[in-house]
């Protein structure tokens, strides 16, 4: 048997009389670009977020430079981010001339360790940006109060988190936050796209136009903006699938759980933790195990794709080697980059695929502890 870990043809297969229908329109009426299907998602997915608004964007990695340039963050300035994330988080705080300040990550949740932010801040410290990872918040309140407490923004990057919740809330849990819609994520279009959220007229008010060039109307240019528009197709797509989103996230959450009641009893592996505020809607089913690449080695040989996420903190890429940081400094994430195994999680996968993966799982065990 062969399980992959995403399979985006199944999902697009019930779609497609759907996209056809919306393609069909856009094509007709020629309307590509910033065209109706985008304002009308955006509309949606700020409602979906619990927000004012919405700009649509070409990528995560644009909403959060971005955001960061609306909120005067640049050059001299540090933005404290966590270490355990893609290197997205901290290439948008480079882009805008900022330094990234790590952190660690929590031992359970594996998101940001709140309690060592305070710490990290200094008279340069202008944003936190924490990161709801695998598709489960990070735990909001303390990092919101401390914010508060120096005078600091908070941009959430919930582009791993389409439809998480905090004690309830949907995330952005905060003002505002960037999303991805990679073709993996849990609302995915079918090419690059993001978007940002927020409560923020101002932030919302210089989006609108940084995005397209700093321009507010054509042939004016008021900033040096970006080109990072949402075009119609993929907005079209992403409007569609977030009518779907809730269903594919109890799907997630149905999968996970039988993931958990197969693996709970190996004691090599520690199964993923929802944290009692949380409400995880598993971008990612991740373990931790013991012998993690020998595991990914056999589960390949026996048709079972895996993924490691991630192989490294942020703090051991070149780019910031130059910031100082050595190994050591972040322990429970470099102890996690060599424990961590993501499992095949989409919410087309079946209970015959998992339970082979289970099954697998279990026989590497016995075979070669």
């Amino acid at each position: 048997m062969k399980v992959p870990m995403i399979d985006l043809k199944k999902q697009t297969k019930h779609l497609l009389p759907a996209l056809y229908r919306a393609f069909d329109q856009i094509l007709t009426e020629a309307d590509f670009i910033m065209g109706a299907p985008v304002h009308k998602f955006e509309q949606e997915f700020a409602r979906f977020c619990g927000k004012r608004y919405c700009v649509g964007l070409n990528s995560g990695t644009d909403a959060l430079t971005l955001a960061l340039k609306a909120y005067g963050v640049g050059k001299g300035h540090e933005v404290i981010t966590v270490t355990n994330s893609f290197f997205s988080t901290a290439m948008a705080i480079s882009n805008v001339g900022a330094t990234p300040v790590f952190v660690d990550c929590d031992e359970t949740s594996h998101t940001i360790h709140a309690s060592q932010i305070e710490q990290k801040i200094t008279p340069r410290t202008k944003a936190i940006i924490p990161v709801h990872l695998y598709g489960q918040a990070a735990d909001m309140d303390p990092i919101l109060e401390l914010a508060k407490k120096h005078n600091l923004h908070v941009i959430e990057d919930c582009c791993q988190a389409h439809g998480a919740r905090y004690k309830g809330k949907v995330v952005p849990i905060g003002e505002t936050g960037a999303f991805s819609f990679y073709p993996t994520k849990n609302l995915g279009a079918y090419g690059d796209a993001g978007a940002l959220v927020t409560n923020n007229r101002n932030v919302y008010q210089y989006m609108t136009y940084a995005h397209n060039n700093g321009s507010p109307k054509k042939y004016v240019h008021t900033v040096l903006g970006i080109n990072s528009r949402l075009d119609s197709l993929q907005a079209a797509i992403l409007l569609l699938k977030l009518k779907h989103l809730p269903r594919y996230t109890q799907k997630r959450r149905a999968i996970a759980s039988r993931y958990n009641k197969y693996l709970r009893h190996i004691r090599q592996i520690q199964i993923p933790r929802e944290m009692p505020y949380a409400h995880h809607v598993y971008h990612l089913y991740v373990i931790e195990c013991e012998k993690r690449n020998q595991l990914a080695d056999y589960l390949k040989k026996k048709g079972i794709q895996t993924s490691i996420v991630y192989p490294s903190g942020l703090h051991l890429q070149r780019p910031y080697i130059q910031l100082g940081y050595k190994r050591g400094d972040f322990p429970i994430t470099e102890r996690k980059n060599k424990s961590v195994l993501s499992l095949p999680m989409f919410p087309e996968l079946t209970g015959k695929e998992i339970t082979y993966v289970c099954k697998t799982i279990k026989d590497f065990y016995l075979r070669f502890s």
